[in-house]
């Protein structure tokens, strides 16, 4: 979800549904920590903001960015999580890893929502370098951590 407030995060619904009950499951990459650990921050305080509980996050780690599908999917087949949401970071390097890591993510993401038919959301940065994840995780471009809650909220209300 790209905010209409020139990619900063934003998020007010008057018609959000009360989220009060529902389960919300976060993986969270452990590599590039210091920009993982700021998406989740974002995330939590969002969902909290929007009326859910700490008692109905559930946090789960996973090594790295390709391994959130999997992580995902343990988190998606389970009865109670409503929605996951996946934090990572893939930063380019000098060799294609980055094209293949980040195209596997997104395909298995959106496979795992399909599967299990529920959100489960693309809340990883995928950037040319390190001050451009600094950037969207509460940086000058905020913090996506926000907007991919604010995305599993929605989508809990279609």
């Amino acid at each position: 979800m790209a905010s209409t407030n020139k990619n900063l995060s934003s998020f007010s619904d008057k018609n959000v549904k009360d989220i009060s009950n529902r389960k919300f499951g976060i993986v969270v990459s452990e590599w590039n920590s210091e920009v993982t650990e700021a998406l989740y921050s974002g995330a939590v305080e969002t969902l909290l903001q929007n009326g859910a509980t700490k008692e109905n996050i559930i946090r789960k780690a996973v090594p790295g960015s390709y391994e959130l599908t999997l992580g995902a999917q343990w988190l998606a087949k389970e009865i109670n999580i409503d929605a996951v949401i996946c934090l990572g970071c893939v930063i380019q390097g000098e060799t294609p890893h980055f094209d293949y890591i980040c195209q596997a993510v997104a395909n298995g993401i959106t496979n795992v929502a399909l599967k299990y038919d529920k959100p489960v959301i693309f809340g990883v940065l995928t950037t040319l370098n390190l001050q451009q994840a600094f950037d969207r995780a509460g940086g000058k471009h905020g913090n996506k951590g926000d907007e991919a809650s604010a995305t599993a909220i929605k989508m809990l209300g279609f």
